[in-house]
């Protein structure tokens, strides 16, 4: 039986996101390797096991893991040797049934030294404990922080001292905090265990001081070697610093494992309706084929609303009006949510004639703020999947009031108080990108497909703008820009801007919390929500000044 073109073409969709999904998953393995096979080859000989070893022997086996920030650093210091992975792993996933956050240096790279991206990274996994009001636990094993780059990581708000402020907070707010100190402890770092509510050290091993003997003998004279200054059997017997004192990483996390258990049940608060879950139309892989192989191609949205939401079946918000946009509600993995998402076919508007698909238009714009109180009234969780290039422009648009329309949307989105969770499928542009809920506007989550790009503007038009300004600049200084020279400064300023819109990019620099295979989509979502149940409810929905 002779093949379609339109199997063809799905299968080539297919096949171009796989090939996408496979450097995905090459650059994830070299980010777990951590420092290296020689670094690793080095931790085991001291007795130890390295980060991954100890999530996985923490973490329930089979029970879902998600991975926050598992590219943080990508491409990032190479002048310092680089920080695979951040430089620790965070992860959230089930213990003993309980699902917690955890955080675990990689003593690999640069011996656990906090980079600028580990501090940001450890404050990400902090703040997801405060949203999602989940116990959180520290597997320990870091030199404090990375002394050349001192200027960036040490002093500020956002800096190594914001970690044991959300420290107190944290306990404050009654969500558990556990530490296990498997390596070095050292610096303000040695306040990070003692502030959680229980510790643990290990022997031989684990050392927690606020200065190391050669400091403590060039400030003040006295020489003592490392286990005596702070070493597992006189924190446990002497200072009492640490809470139990234990043989080695497995008795380690045994405990934990065991101390997880020790707190009341974490009551349902929220109750967002979970009804039986059902597969997404055409399976999990049919999600693979909806987007084309170009950007520049369209495609219909409902198409990838269809492979996402439970049995393909969804109710659409004014299906008719402001069709630049979608919104409608449907069940993920049996959960009830509302989804706002760009539609990238050419549309037809009622009103004003054709509209450019992944461009947010005042109906549009106006039809999604209205959607999104509708969801706060009805107490749906926010799915936003993001392929948007911006709002429009022009005269046109200016005098329709444009602006005050994405106010409006923006302020609906922002002053939400349903958990909103954020999806970027393919652009991520500009405003679009704010007011389709980016990482400024507080996402639970923010992850993409191995297809997103997040950029101020398209690739085209800002390497249009940069080489005007580029060649007016040098011209002058006097420089004569012939047509070949012109092409030149053009093919590198696109070059730059082709590396920096990457997802690769963004996720290196936490702007996004994961890439991740499109098949995982649901997952996320679910275990999201499932997360929010038992976190203390939002204040009431309120949306101040609404422009009309």
């Amino acid at each position: 039986m002779p093949v379609s073109p339109e199997e063809i073409e799905l299968q080539q969709r297919m096949d171009a996101m796989k090939l996408r999904l496979s450097d995905l998953n090459n650059q994830l393995d070299l980010a777990r390797m951590g420092g290296g096979t020689a670094r690793i080859a080095k931790e085991h000989a001291k007795g130890k096991l390295t980060a991954q070893e100890r999530l996985d022997l923490l973490l329930d086996e089979g029970s879902p893991r998600l991975e926050i920030g598992a590219l943080a650093g990508h491409g990032m210091y190479k002048e310092h040797g680089g920080c695979p992975g951040g430089g620790c792993a965070v992860v959230i996933g089930q213990i003993q049934g309980v699902r917690c956050i955890v955080v675990a240096n990689d003593a690999t790279v640069k011996a656990g030294a906090w980079f600028p991206i580990t501090g940001k990274k450890n404050l990400r996994a902090q703040e997801l404990a405060f949203e999602f009001h989940l116990p959180i636990l520290y597997l320990v094993d870091s030199a404090g922080v990375y002394l050349p780059m001192q200027d960036e990581i040490f002093p500020d708000k956002e800096h190594f001292g914001r970690i044991f402020r959300n420290n107190a907070r944290l306990s404050a707010a009654g969500i558990p905090q556990l530490a296990a100190v498997m390596g070095s402890c050292v610096a303000g770092g040695a306040y990070l265990p003692i502030m959680s509510d229980e510790s643990i050290i290990v022997k031989g091993t684990g050392s927690i001081f606020l200065a190391g003997p050669y400091l403590v003998k060039a400030a003040i004279g006295e020489e003592v070697d490392a286990e005596s200054l702070g070493g597992a059997d006189m924190h446990g017997s002497i200072s009492g610093v640490v809470d139990h004192v234990v043989e080695d990483d497995r008795e380690a996390i045994a405990l934990l494992r065991k101390l997880v258990l020790h707190r009341a049940d974490r009551p349902s608060l929220r109750s967002y309706g979970r009804g039986a879950p059902a597969d997404p139309l055409g399976g999990y892989d049919g999600i693979l084929g909806v987007l084309p192989e170009s950007r520049r191609q369209p495609y219909d949205t409902r198409d990838l609303l269809s492979t996402l939401v439970d049995n393909g079946e969804f109710t659409e918000f004014k299906r008719d009006f402001g069709k630049t946009l979608i919104c409608a509600t449907a069940r993920i993995d049996g959960w009830n949510v509302g989804i706002v998402a760009n539609q990238r076919l050419l549309v037809k508007s009622g009103k004003s004639g054709t509209q450019f698909g992944g461009v947010i238009y005042s109906d549009s714009a106006d039809k999604a703020a209205r959607f999104i109180m509708n969801c706060n009234q009805k107490g749906l969780p926010l799915l936003f999947l993001q392929d948007v290039t911006g709002f429009m422009v022009g005269s046109k648009s200016e005098q329709g009031g444009i602006i005050k329309d994405g106010a409006k949307l923006v302020n609906a989105m922002a002053n939400s108080v349903v958990p909103k969770f954020t999806v970027v499928v393919g652009n991520s542009y500009g405003a679009g990108n704010y007011a389709m809920c980016g990482k400024a506007y507080d996402p639970k989550w923010m992850v993409a497909w191995p297809t997103a790009e997040l950029a101020v503007m398209g690739g085209a038009q800002a390497a249009g703008v940069l080489v005007q300004i580029e060649v007016a600049t040098r011209k002058k200084k006097g420089e004569e820009i012939s047509e070949e020279k012109e092409a030149q400064i053009r093919q590198d300023i696109e070059a730059r801007y082709a590396e920096q819109v990457s997802p690769f990019y963004a996720a290196g620099r936490l702007w996004v919390d994961a890439i991740i295979d499109p098949r995982e989509t649901r997952k996320w979502v679910s275990e999201g929500i499932a997360a929010m149940d038992g976190a203390p409810l939002e204040g009431p929905f309120i949306t101040g000044v609404m422009q009309t």
